[in-house]
This record gives C-alpha cells, sequence and structure tokens, in this order.
C-alpha cells in the first residue's frame, strides 16, 4: 500500500535538522545558543531580549535568520557560519538508514534551512555522506527559508526536480505546505503525529518507513 503510493517517485528530497538524525541529539540547543548570542552581539541588546526575537524571528519569518535579514539587514554568510559552529562529536553513524536511503530508486537530495557545509558535516557524522545527489542549504534559496514557496522554488529549479514525481521528507509540518501545493508526496517525521491536510503521511521510524519502499 505505502510503496504503491510513492512508485511514481523519481526525486526524494529530506531535510536534515531533526529528520536525518533524532531531535534527541538537541544540536538546536547549542545552536540556539549561538544565536543568542549572536543576537546581544550584533543588535546590542540582553539574553532576554535576544531570546525573545530569536523565537519570534523564528515563528514570524520561517528562521530566525530571515528575520534578522528583513528587520536588521543581517549579513546571512558571516551569521551562518558562526551559529553552526557547533560540537557533532556525540552522533552516531546510523548504517541502516545510510542503508534504506541508498536503496530508494532515483534521485535523493537534501535541502536544509541552514547551511551546505553544515549540513555536509551532519552527514559524515551521521555516515550519510557520498549517498546524495546534492546537497542544498538556505544560500541555494537566496536566502529564503523553508516555509515559504519560493523557497522551495529557487531549490526545485536548480536541481531540475518535478514537483510531480517527487516526495518530501521533513520533521517540521508548516514545510511541508508549499511542497504539497507543488504536488509532492510529503511526509511528516516526528514522535508525534499532526493531522493537517497537506500531510500525507506521518512516521516516527523513517528507517521503518523507507523500508516499505525499497524496490522488489
Amino acid at each position: 500500500m505505502i510503496r504503491a503510493s510513492f512508485s511514481h517517485v523519481q526525486t526524494w528530497v529530506f531535510d536534515l535538522d531533526n529528520t536525518l538524525y533524532s531531535p534527541t541529539a538537541r544540536l538546536f540547543d547549542q545552536i540556539e545558543a549561538r544565536m543568542t548570542t549572536w543576537v546581544m552581539r550584533e543588535l546590542g541588546v540582553d539574553r532576554e531580549e535576544a531570546n525573545r526575537l530569536r523565537k519570534d524571528y523564528w515563528a514570524r519569518y520561517g528562521t530566525t535568520l530571515a528575520g534578522l535579514m528583513r528587520e536588521h539587514g543581517a549579513d546571512p554568510a558571516s551569521y551562518l557560519v558562526e551559529v553552526h559552529d557547533i560540537d557533532l562529536g556525540h552522533l552516531k553513524p546510523d548504517a541502516g538508514l545510510a542503508d534504506a536511503i541508498a536503496a530508494l530508486p532515483g534521485r535523493r537530495i537534501v535541502f536544509t534551512n541552514g547551511s551546505r557545509p553544515y549540513a555536509e558535516r551532519v552527514l559524515a557524522a551521521r555516515g550519510l555522506g557520498g549517498i546524495f545527489d546534492a546537497v542544498y542549504g538556505v544560500e541555494h534559496a537566496q536566502f529564503h527559508p523553508k516555509p515559504e514557496r519560493v523557497a522551495f522554488e529557487a531549490v526545485f529549479t536548480a536541481d531540475g526536480l518535478v514537483p510531480e514525481a517527487a516526495a518530501i521528507f521533513e520533521d517540521d509540518p508548516r514545510n511541508l505546505a508549499a511542497p504539497h501545493e507543488m504536488g509532492l508526496r510529503t511526509v511528516h517525521v516526528a514522535a508525534e503525529p499532526v493531522v493537517w491536510p497537506h500531510i500525507h503521511h506521518h512516521t516516527d521510524d523513517l528507517v521503518g518507513f523507507l523500508s516499505h519502499l525499497r524496490p522488489d
């Protein structure tokens, strides 16, 4: 049944953070701390206000960076380098996930609201390096963040992806709305399901879900 729903898929799109590794790794604890420090320094505010802005911009703009760019003209390049300079030493390779992704027929790509260098570090730490045909960061979307449709359009156009022949795996349900409108098959990867009309499937076990999609 599940395999039939994906029989048309030629390109598989994966989010990175909290999708290709478990949220229990808590990488965002480190990233958010560095974001707060950046906001404090660059905007000259205290920690409480920096945290408030960080959360507010994420809620309103999709990412803290998008809010900082629109509200304060922040330089995205230096910001991305600084906030993603985190310790990945506790991430472990996942051979099962690597095998499940590598077995998917067609093209496999990563699209993250982080930067490509950061994504490549995470993929290497998870033992997923070399199994994707392309890795796209927010810089490839002209710094437009998911969930904005223009971000997906930019990356999908660059990749040559045909939306009606693609599927996307994401932990943030907001980021599945635009792909659904564009014609992709959508999969929400999270511990708890949400019932939103733009979500076709939910899984709390990505390896198990992908195992149903292996070709005969």
